[in-house]
């Protein structure tokens, strides 16, 4: 009994604590952007003394010309182009090294490892771009999006297949399937908890990403959604109730998309650590 009062005292302050941190924060950034610009400014946690919610959502979507929602559509692009990618290279890489160990495999896993170790060099990239014609272009941003989440996602889709038999391949292969027609008819209709894991962690990283496009993707016309908080700060004075407005519309995406795959995420990432 006593356990059991214990049990659910931690789950009472862990819920509260939960609450505190992310609730209040929450609920600061949702009421300034409620406010009026005078009233903003003050930074408090106290209701708005005027309501301008319509306002300044209205303002937000109109200012420069819409840039928030083309910016918007920048970012949808990105994201969706990058995760695309990254499920079908990183599925099908993580497969073949999973499944061929052989004396270059050591190798291969320390380059995918230095992967997430080495950070990237900003002037090398930029010039490599350049070179390519990628520069300031969404295709050259969706490139290093995939080329940083290739082996974080590729190490989530290793652990995963080591799980699945490999009696499963050596039956499709006495049945005459090749190996795309393996891989994509029998594997990868099985990776969808960590592809839901991968989904959800990369859009993301992706779509709140706020260094790579402001070093790889320059210019009006390219803003994204996180650039676009730009527009509502000055060197004088600040819009904190447009900037706080900006960033609830940034939030809701990808809190949709949390809610949707929350139960699928922790389940995809630790499959791999349990069944192995």
């Amino acid at each position: 009994m006593m356990k059991n009062l214990k049990k659910y005292v931690l789950e009472v302050i862990s819920v509260v604590m939960a609450l505190i941190i992310f609730g209040i924060p929450f609920y600061f950034i949702i009421i300034n952007s409620f406010k009026s610009k005078e009233d903003a400014s003050n930074l408090s946690m106290a209701l708005p003394k005027t309501f301008q919610i319509i306002e300044n959502y209205k303002a937000v979507l109109q200012t420069q010309d819409g840039m928030v929602i083309r910016a918007f559509i920048n970012s949808t692009i990105i994201t969706v182009s990058s995760i695309i990618i990254l499920i079908l290279v990183c599925s099908m890489a993580a497969f073949v090294m999973q499944r061929r160990e052989g004396k270059a495999s050591p190798v291969i896993n320390f380059f995918v490892l230095a992967g997430l170790m080495i950070p990237p060099s900003i002037v090398p990239t930029i010039w490599v771009l350049t070179k390519a014609g990628l520069f300031k272009t969404l295709p050259g941003l969706i490139l290093i999006e995939v080329a940083l989440g290739f082996p974080f996602s590729v190490l989530l889709y290793k652990g995963f297949i080591s799980t699945i038999p490999k009696e499963l391949d050596e039956a499709a292969l006495l049945d005459g399937c090749g190996g795309l027609r393996l891989f994509f008819r029998i594997i990868f209709p099985l990776l969808k908890p960590i592809t839901s894991t991968v989904i959800v962690l990369s859009s993301v990283n992706i779509f709140n990403d706020f260094t790579n496009p402001l070093y790889f993707l320059p210019g009006a016309e390219n803003v994204t959604v996180q650039l676009s908080l730009y527009n509502f700060t000055g060197m004088y004075s600040t819009s904190w109730n447009l900037l706080f407005a900006d960033v609830v519309l940034i939030t809701i995406p990808i809190l949709i998309l949390f809610i949707f795959f929350n139960k699928k995420i922790v389940g995809g990432m630790t499959a791999g650590a349990v069944k192995g």
